[in-house]
């Protein structure tokens, strides 16, 4: 059995076939997907599709990209994170690819979610894209350590995934490990400690070999472990079965 720890089940394209979306995520055996909160506003759909079924789960946080959304407190995070289908704080993070100026505000959007998280006792679930150094050095400042969480999507080379683990953090795979191009995580997802290592689609987005170009789905995230495996010289079932249980460790024993 798989885990797809990021998914977007709210977004258009996925919300108005979740029915046809669960269908398809037992049949390829896949437990349960993370329906991921990006802003506040969008939150009660959010939660609406993770009560709609028992293999859903949702978290609460601003996306690094949404700029013109209500800014939450580090109390109303807390608050939010308390719902019983909610099992983390984010998606949360920096983002120096569209919000090129590196502006304060999103670094310290950050800082607020990690206090939150430190406050609740629940793990973060991290976006870091141009901007690693800068996020390594926030969780570092900010204790995230003591709760931990996943870096979603993980793109950077060796030497970042290094830091990441230092910090106590999980690496998160999407479909990116499945393309040709993608040499420096291919690498990461060789090395990396097979007990640090999660699985994700990010659907809508980032549809894996041989859906690319396509609509994702949690489906999907068979072909992510499949692609790990090789990599690895792994059985696909040792892959899914040691994903699957860091899940469960990082989120679900998070718990309160």
């Amino acid at each position: 059995m798989l885990v797809d720890s990021h998914c977007h089940l709210d977004f258009p394209g996925l919300r108005e076939r979740l029915p046809e979306v669960l269908t398809a995520m037992a049949a390829a055996e896949v437990r349960c997907a993370v329906c991921i909160g990006v802003n506040l506003e969008d939150l009660p759909g959010v939660l609406e599709v993770a009560e709609s079924s028992p293999a859903l789960w949702a978290t609460v946080g601003v996306h690094p990209e949404y700029t013109d959304v209500h800014e939450p407190s580090i109390a109303e995070l807390v608050r939010l994170a308390a719902h019983p289908k909610v099992i983390a704080i984010g998606e949360t993070g920096l983002d120096y690819y569209w919000q090129k100026d590196r502006p304060e505000w999103q670094r310290e959007r950050f800082r607020c979610h990690i206090r939150a998280a430190r406050d609740c006792g629940k793990p973060l679930v991290i976006h870091m894209r141009e901007s690693a150094q800068d996020t390594l050095s926030i969780l570092r400042e900010e204790g995230a350590a003591e709760v931990g969480g996943v870096m979603h999507c993980f793109s950077e080379d060796w030497s970042v995934a290094e830091e990441a683990l230092g910090l106590g953090m999980y690496l998160s795979f999407s479909g990116i490990v499945t393309f040709k191009n993608a040499a420096a995580v291919k690498e990461v997802a060789r090395r990396a400690p097979l007990d640090r290592i999660l699985v994700e689609t990010d659907s809508p987005y980032l549809a894996p070999v041989p859906y690319r170009g396509k609509p994702n789905q949690p489906a999907y995230v068979r072909h992510v472990a499949e692609e790990i495996a090789q990599l690895r010289g792994e059985s696909f079932s040792r892959i899914a079965e040691a994903t699957s249980a860091n899940f469960y460790r990082l989120f679900i024993a998070a718990k309160p």
